[in-house]
């Protein structure tokens, strides 16, 4: 029984660290998109309006990058040494 909780738990922060990445590329993506219309825009309120989205889809994937980098970090640690803390 613990070893299908152990398996089960374990498919769920794969699913999750998938996840992650995807979401991290959507955003790379989201984040070149709004690069490429803020340097084509012509319109004051345009270049306003791209200065915004360039900055949300920033924090967004700063975000994303911190939680994959816990997630990862969370893998790389010594069992023994967490438990000892």
């Amino acid at each position: 029984m613990f070893l299908f909780r152990l398996i089960k738990h374990s498919k769920t922060e794969d699913e999750r660290y998938t996840r992650l990445l995807s979401d991290l590329a959507q955003t790379k993506s989201d984040l070149d998109f709004a690069y490429a219309n803020f340097q084509n825009a012509c319109e004051p309120d345009l270049i306003d309006s791209y200065i915004y989205e360039v900055n949300a889809v920033q924090l967004r994937y700063k975000f994303l990058l911190n939680c994959l980098k816990q997630f990862e970090d969370s893998y790389t640690k010594n069992p023994l040494e967490v438990s000892g803390s």
